[in-house]
């Protein structure tokens, strides 16, 4: 539902990005540090709202425990970042020159600390301060780190390893909901891409239809009352994957233009997003008939992730989780070296996991209401691979699915466009 907020372009009320950096205040603060520099565009995104494809060039958050924030980045962003980021002052935007995009002997990872230093922070007269950063963001680059460690010499810079990312972990009422808008969108998108199955149809063709219903979302123009219901879709973190035929045993494939082929599998791992919050969601198709060794593989591992998903309550470990559907595939005499999950949320490209809790073996981290997880239950054979995932929601009492496609093996007449 679009919302005055939405408008605007600011996802969530005033009040909540105050309470998410009140926690991440107080989480850096039991953690030691003095500051934080945020360069992940989702914990960005999530501590202030900003939003834009500026990720790409260097751009850092100093974010104290105590006093205010100050954001620097590329001049033609920080003109307009105030549109979408809450919770820091416009005089506190910094933009860096131009000049310095693309050059050897300069970056901007230096007028960054030189602007710092200017604040009274990090250099030769300012205080010392243990200062986390981010080093498992993934365009926090080496020089960016570099200049800020030569320059800032009475920082202590130590790996703070995610910290607002575990702050991010449970959710709130308002991401709940934005994370069931998701779910819509990537059912619907599902939806569209079996549709668009014909042997013979360039995968690029395929792909297509599913971007095009990720950015849509789900229509219901000839129903005036639903239009309050509509999702509009936000593009996603990675593309569709679509492994075929034998490439189903390999999961990150993207597509070409190969024909899809008849008689074997045809893999889908895809999101719906919504205000930049992901619901991934992975199935299964054949046009024409199965192989009698995936269809075994597809019941085998449907039954390991309902296993799985009965186990889903607050109180139960990720670990539970896990060996419920080891010890469902076991029958069947199947193993999975690769974890079952991962938590989801907030999602940027290149990837649309938090980098927190595992659904595997010896993660023992206990579930707690309002946790959201991408459970994949992906089984990658040799020729052949069987992928059914969900997106969910940890209740108070068990789960809730956030995706509704059916999880069976999708199997579709063959049938061509010829």
């Amino acid at each position: 539902m679009t919302t005055d907020i939405d408008r605007a372009g600011i996802p969530f009320e005033a009040e909540e990005y105050a309470n998410r950096q009140r926690r991440a205040r107080e989480a850096a603060r039991e953690a030691g540090f003095d500051a934080l520099l945020i360069a992940d565009p989702a914990n960005l995104y999530y501590l202030t709202g900003y939003n834009a494809w500026s990720f790409y060039m260097p751009q850092v958050l100093y974010f104290p425990v105590e006093g205010e924030p100050v954001f620097i980045l590329r001049e033609m962003d920080a003109n307009g970042a105030h549109r979408t980021a809450t919770g820091i002052a416009r005089e506190r935007i910094f933009g860096y020159p131009e000049t310095l995009i693309h050059q050897h002997d300069s970056h901007p990872g230096q007028w960054i600390a030189q602007k710092l230093r200017e604040l009274g922070l990090g250099g030769s007269a300012g205080q010392d301060a243990r200062v986390g950063y981010e080093g498992e963001a993934h365009f926090f680059t080496v020089r960016t780190f570099r200049y800020l460690q030569e320059e800032l010499p009475n920082w202590r810079l130590d790996e703070c390893h995610d910290l607002v990312n575990w702050v991010r972990l449970v959710k709130s009422p308002a991401e709940i909901e934005y994370l069931r808008a998701a779910g819509r969108v990537c059912d619907h998108a599902i939806s569209q891409g079996v549709g668009a199955l014909y042997a013979g149809r360039p995968a690029n063709e395929v792909a297509a239809e599913i971007l095009h219903a990720q950015a849509q979302g789900p229509v219901a123009y000839a129903d005036e009352d639903a239009r309050g219901q509509l999702v509009d879709g936000d593009y996603p973190a990675i593309v569709p994957m679509l492994p075929t035929g034998e490439g189903a045993d390999t999961p990150h494939l993207t597509w070409s233009n190969s024909p899809m082929p008849a008689n074997e599998g045809i893999s889908f791992e895809i999101a719906g997003v919504h205000r930049r919050y992901h619901a991934p969601m992975a199935r299964t198709a054949v046009i024409g008939t199965p192989s009698k060794e995936l269809e075994r593989l597809a019941g085998f591992t449907v039954e390991g992730m309902l296993a799985a998903l009965e186990v889903v309550r607050p109180g139960a470990t990720a670990h539970e989780v896990t060996e419920a559907f080891t010890r469902e595939i076991a029958k069947g005499g199947y193993t999975k070296n690769s974890r079952l999950g991962y938590s989801i949320g907030i999602g940027f490209p290149p990837d649309w996991g938090e980098r927190t809790v595992s659904l595997r073996r010896d993660d023992q981290t206990v579930l707690q209401e309002n946790m959201t997880f991408h459970l994949i239950a992906g089984m990658w054979m040799t020729g052949y691979g069987f992928e059914a995932s969900d997106s969910i929601r940890v209740t108070d009492s068990g789960v809730e699915r956030l995706t509704s496609y059916p999880r069976d093996l999708i199997t579709i007449p063959n049938r061509s466009l010829l």
